[in-house]
C-alpha cells in the first residue's frame, strides 16, 4: 500500500521523514505531491525500505491553466495529480486521461455527479477520497467534510468508478497507518476493504505509469523488442503438441 504526501517546501517534513513515518506504519510507497521536493529516491529506499515516487500536483483555478500545466508536468512525473475546485475544472480533469488523479474533488466548494463519476470511469482519471479535513478540521467544516465523502462513496460505488484513499498529510504528523483509515473509513460508511483497495490503487498507477514509460513500450499489450527464447520454445513445443491439420 502507497500514500500520497505533501513534502518541504509545500510541507513542513522533509521527503525522509515522510519515508521514515510511512515505514513504521507499514506502507511500502510514497508518492510525492511536492514539484520541488529535494530528496534521493535511491537512498531513502535503501535506509528505510520505502518506495519513493515523483509526483507533481497541479493547482489550477481554470481548465485553461490545467492544460498548460499537464503539457509541462506529464513528461516530468510517474503520477500526476490535478486539485480540484470549480466544477468546470473536475469535469475537465476527468475528461483528461493525461491525469492520473483528480485530488481533492470537493475542496473550494467543487462536488462530482453521476456525470464526472462516469467519466472518470471511462478516462481511467482515480478519484482521491481525502480524508485530510476529516482528520484536521473541527466542528462544521468536519461535518460538512464526512458528508461530502458519504456522497462521493456512494458515486463511486455506484458506477464503479477507480478511486485512491489518502489522508493527505503535509506533515509526518498528519500520516496514518492503514489500520486507522480502515477504522475511520468504517465510521463514515466505507469498508475496511475499500479503504484498503484506494491505498493500493496508488501502488497501480505507479507501476502502469512506470511501465508506459518504458523504452519498449507502444501501447497496452505492444512492445519494441524480441520475443524472449523462453517464450519461442514454448510456442514451437505448442505448435509440435497441436499436430498437423490441429
Amino acid at each position: 500500500m502507497y500514500e500520497a504526501v505533501s513534502a518541504y517546501p509545500d510541507g513542513s517534513s522533509t521527503v525522509s521523514r515522510h519515508a521514515r513515518t510511512a515505514a513504521r506504519y507499514g506502507y511500502d510507497g510514497l508518492i510525492v505531491r511536492t514539484r520541488n521536493a529535494d530528496y534521493d529516491a535511491d537512498a531513502i529506499a535503501e535506509t528505510y525500505g520505502i518506495d519513493v515516487v515523483s509526483g507533481i500536483e497541479i493547482d489550477a483555478d481554470t481548465p485553461q491553466q490545467a492544460a498548460g500545466s499537464i503539457g509541462n508536468f506529464r513528461p516530468r512525473c510517474t503520477v500526476l495529480m490535478a486539485c480540484g475546485g470549480s466544477d468546470e475544472l473536475n469535469r475537465y480533469c476527468v475528461e483528461t486521461d493525461r491525469i492520473d488523479v483528480l485530488s481533492r474533488p470537493m475542496a473550494a466548494g467543487g462536488d462530482i455527479n453521476h456525470v464526472l463519476a462516469r467519466a472518470a470511469k471511462t478516462n481511467r482519471v482515480f478519484i482521491e477520497f481525502d480524508f485530510g479535513p476529516v482528520l484536521r478540521e473541527h466542528g462544521g467544516n468536519r461535518v460538512k467534510a464526512i458528508r461530502k465523502l458519504r456522497k462521493l462513496r456512494e458515486l463511486v460505488e455506484y458506477y464503479d468508478t477507480p478511486f485512491v484513499v489518502s489522508a493527505n498529510a503535509n506533515s509526518h504528523f498528519g500520516l496514518r497507518a492503514p489500520r486507522e483509515l480502515c477504522a475511520l473509513g468504517e465510521q463514515l460508511g466505507f469498508s475496511a476493504d475499500q479503504i484498503r483497495a484506494g491505498l493500493r490503487a496508488w501502488s497501480e498507477i505507479v507501476a502502469r505509469n512506470r511501465q508506459r514509460a518504458a523504452e519498449t513500450y507502444v501501447e497496452p499489450g505492444v512492445r519494441f523488442g524480441r520475443v524472449d527464447d523462453a517464450e519461442n520454445t514454448q510456442n514451437e513445443s505448442n505448435e509440435h503438441n497441436a499436430g498437423p491439420g490441429q
